[in-house]
């Protein structure tokens, strides 16, 4: 429990997005976002909002800790799509690094999709998205961001 306790507080933010997905592109496009993050249930449910001022949306991360399965779940929600369902559901490692998995659609094809935490330091993170179309044979990162704490 408290994993994410690395994460509350304030947050700028360089994200990072390929421009079309699952294509074989390395186009990438950058963005600032800017995240406020603080801990519920004594650490065993943590909430971020986050702002991408050039995009004009938001999202929200709600995560959640299962004592009993010692797994966390991340549920995802944005002012452009509403809220990601099913959550991505996983542990941080020994190495301190967090992977999150779970299905997912992207447009109409069923992919497995992985949230990536590492590089955490008091000062600094960095998340990733990536998606298998091929049953996790392959994997494509097409979306990071990497945050510096702002106060």
């Amino acid at each position: 429990m408290n994993n994410f306790d690395f994460f509350v507080g304030t947050w700028t933010s360089t994200q990072r997005r390929l421009r079309k997905i699952l294509a074989g592109s390395d186009d990438w496009y950058e963005f600032p976002g800017n995240v406020r993050c603080w801990n519920v249930m004594g650490g065993a449910a943590n909430v971020d909002e986050i702002e991408f001022p050039d995009q004009g949306t938001s999202g929200m991360t709600l995560r959640l800790y299962d004592p009993a399965t010692e797994l966390w779940s991340l549920y995802w929600a944005t002012t452009r799509t509403g809220l990601v369902l099913p959550p991505m559901v996983g542990r941080f490692g020994d190495d301190g690094r967090g992977v999150f998995s779970g299905d997912d659609v992207h447009d109409g094809t069923p992919i497995r999709c992985n949230y990536i935490w590492s590089a955490i330091t008091p000062e600094s993170a960095r998340w990733e998205q990536e998606f298998s179309a091929d049953g996790g044979r392959t994997w494509e990162t097409n979306w990071v961001m990497d945050f510096t704490r702002a106060g």
